[in-house]
């Protein structure tokens, strides 16, 4: 096998998710049914992580195991697959990597970005591209919010449950270093809020958003915030941000 490495993009409107799913309407179903119809036999791909139904993705990860017989270049594997994938799915690149390799296990960070528009008219070209908060927002309690994320801290209040994790989670099960919050205004109405991280959680990043422009709003004092970081209750906050506004911008790797 020669196992390869490829960045692809994806509009997540269409889809139910990336995670195979017996509907089959999601987005690693897609890809592997062009690769079986290619290679003329099934094949599983191993992604950098999964997104929820709705969430879009410049720039995910996944490996690819090919068969040695195949003699495609992976630059012809690029041109291949985006030949037979619908518009909503995009090949950017493919690398060849060690057999060890892992997508998801050697990644060592990631960087999502959150798109909000803060104006009381949300035009056509921004439906399921941003989340539509026609609401005031204070930008320095905002930032405030976000500030209080970055350090290594246990997420657990930020998590919301899959129904798989362990009965009892090992000491760091829930814990994540988040380099970088920020927020930045680009034009009269959209926000992008972007967090750098070693890694995060089922829904953590809309989590952590929904609270934040509680702050903002003022209907959750700065401090409340901080206390869920420190001392973090069991039950997951319930302020989600919805997935139309999230993208998976980067994976890194060693």
């Amino acid at each position: 096998m020669a196992r390869l490495l490829f960045t692809c993009a994806y509009d997540g409107t269409p889809w139910r998710g990336w995670q195979s799913q017996p509907c089959g309407k999601t987005v690693q179903d897609c890809l592997e049914s062009v690769f079986e119809r290619i290679l003329k036999q099934s094949l599983r791909i191993s992604s950098a992580g999964r997104t929820d139904a709705g969430v879009h993705a410049r720039a995910q990860r996944f490996h690819a195991d090919i068969p040695e017989t195949c003699r495609m270049t992976p630059g012809a594997w690029v041109a291949a697959l985006n030949a037979q994938l619908p518009a909503s799915i995009r090949i950017y690149s493919a690398e060849r990597v060690a057999s060890d390799f892992h997508a998801r296990f050697n990644a060592t960070g990631k960087v999502y970005e959150y798109l909000i528009w803060h104006a009381p008219v949300l035009p056509p070209h921004w439906v399921h591209r941003a989340w539509h908060h026609p609401h005031a927002l204070e930008l320095d309690l905002l930032r405030r919010a976000l500030a209080a994320y970055c350090g290594t801290h246990d997420f657990r209040h930020f998590a919301a449950r899959r129904g798989n994790e362990p009965a009892v989670p090992p000491a760091d099960f829930y814990t994540r270093t988040i380099y970088s919050a920020t927020c930045e205004q680009q034009g009269d109405a959209l926000l992008a809020l972007r967090f750098h991280g070693s890694g995060f959680m089922y829904r953590m990043v809309r989590l952590l958003v929904g609270a934040a422009c509680r702050v903002a709003t003022g209907r959750m004092p700065l401090a409340e915030l901080h206390s869920a970081l420190s001392a973090p209750p069991e039950v997951p906050t319930r302020y989600c941000a919805p997935a139309e506004g999230l993208y998976l911008d980067a994976v890194f790797y060693a």
